[in-house]
């Protein structure tokens, strides 16, 4: 009978605990995502899973804390048409203190359902942009003003803000931004925001229909990118792209300046599938990449015939213009000169450096001049593979070969002839 009631007992606590566990349905929460950085295909992806997740979870809406100094009118533009055609209300929040929605980032915000704003934040500059960072022309302008004044009139926000701050480039802060009426609030913080927004009705898809929001004691579900987005979004950098590319082909130049070595070959090769990583989430321009092929082949040049360096100095022009122009669309996916200039001096330098390399190992290898050079000299294999292997001498690594006997790192070998750029070897002294 005990064991009756004990079995009994711990079933109950089984259940409350379970329901403890639970806490709060999905109806009483809100789902929240966090947007920090560039408006890219990563993030486009991110907020329309997030949305597609509280519209399942049945949440009583989706938040966007959002903090970004724009990014892709492309991606821009899905998130709009997402948060449009939302089943739910949709809430962006800009915050924390000091953060901001310009460019893309305003259009979002203006989007949402709710816009919000923390205090010492700002919104606008949505004014779209060409390479070199001035404004395109009036066609591409009163597209993107007609598009942001359609989304503020659906919205019931101010149509005279969003025309300015495309057409002038305007910004205001968030005081001023409730004043005209382009957002919704502001408050300190999420809490606030959710508290200040229960009871009130907002139309959401299909059909406008109408949804009140019961916000007031919601609990905040937040919503993780998931891990390999997360990568994706920390490689979708111009300047981390541009890095790796011009880093890569240092370690490619280094490797043909000393073959045989294989480490500047494996980084260069690495580096540079990082960067291809970074190029397919960002908005590569074709003149660019031409022009990073260009300076590559005339790095590599001045390994093939080394001088006073005009090839390192062509590739070094190259890929100054390709940092310049190998992205497009907007400043906040664009490399910054201050890492483009001391980026090119670098790898001009190393190729210059690596060019002096070429040249000394030629004028070492050209003072043996004959088989008498060689015939008796005692080398250590270094690196060996069957019969073959590599032994450095006079400072340069040279190809080694016997005649059957296989060698091992560190025998000592004698030098019996040559056959073009091996030497041939034998017999192995293994003691020495």
């Amino acid at each position: 009978m005990a064991a009756v009631w004990i079995l009994s007992l711990t079933l109950g606590l089984v259940l409350v605990a379970g329901y403890a566990a639970r806490g709060q349905s999905s109806t009483d929460q809100v789902l929240v995502a966090q947007v920090d950085g560039a408006i890219t295909p990563v993030v486009a992806d991110y907020l329309t899973d997030g949305l597609e997740e509280a519209e399942r979870g049945r949440y009583q809406a989706f938040v966007v804390e959002l903090n970004t100094p724009g990014g892709l009118d492309t991606s821009m533009r899905a998130i709009v048409q997402r948060f449009i055609g939302a089943r739910l209300p949709v809430i962006v929040y800009v915050s924390p203190q000091g953060a901001r929605a310009a460019s893309a980032g305003a259009i979002i915000t203006s989007a949402a359902h709710i816009a919000a704003m923390a205090p010492a934040t700002a919104i606008g500059a949505s004014t779209p942009v060409d390479l070199e960072g001035g404004d395109l022309d009036r066609k591409i302008i009163n597209d993107a003003a007609a598009y942001a004044e359609s989304i503020a009139r659906l919205r019931g926000r101010n149509v005279e803000f969003a025309r300015e701050m495309v057409r002038e480039g305007r910004s205001v802060p968030a005081d001023e931004a409730l004043e005209l009426g382009a957002i919704d609030l502001v408050s300190g913080s999420l809490p606030e925001v959710l508290e200040s927004v229960h009871g009130r009705e907002v139309k959401v898809a299909p059909n406008d229909r109408p949804v009140t929001l019961q916000t007031r004691d919601a609990a905040t579900e937040p919503f993780e990118m998931q891990l390999f987005r997360r990568i994706q979004q920390l490689f979708a950098d111009p300047n981390l792209a541009f890095l790796f590319l011009s880093l890569g082909t240092l370690a490619i130049i280094y490797e043909l300046s000393a073959p045989g070595v294989g480490a500047g070959g494996i980084l260069g090769a690495i580096l540079i599938v990082l960067a291809l990583f970074s190029l397919s989430v960002l908005p590569v321009n074709v003149a660019g990449l031409l022009l990073l092929l260009v300076a590559a082949a005339l790095f590599a040049a001045e390994l093939f015939a080394p001088g006073v360096g005009i090839a390192a100095a062509g590739g070094a022009i190259a890929l100054l213009l390709s940092g310049i122009f190998l992205f497009r669309d907007t400043p906040a996916l664009r490399v910054s000169l201050g890492l483009i200039i001391p980026v090119t001096l670098v790898v001009a330098a190393g190729t210059v450096l690596a060019g002096r390399l070429v040249v000394r190992t030629q004028r070492q290898r050209s003072t043996i001049t004959g088989e008498e050079q060689y015939v008796g000299r005692v080398v250590t294999v270094n690196r060996s593979s069957g019969q073959r292997g590599q032994a450095l001498v006079d400072g340069a690594w040279w190809n080694v070969r016997t005649d059957g006997t296989e060698l091992e790192v560190g025998d000592r070998v004698q030098v019996i002839g040559y056959e073009g750029l091996e030497l041939l070897v034998g017999p192995v002294d293994r003691d020495g």
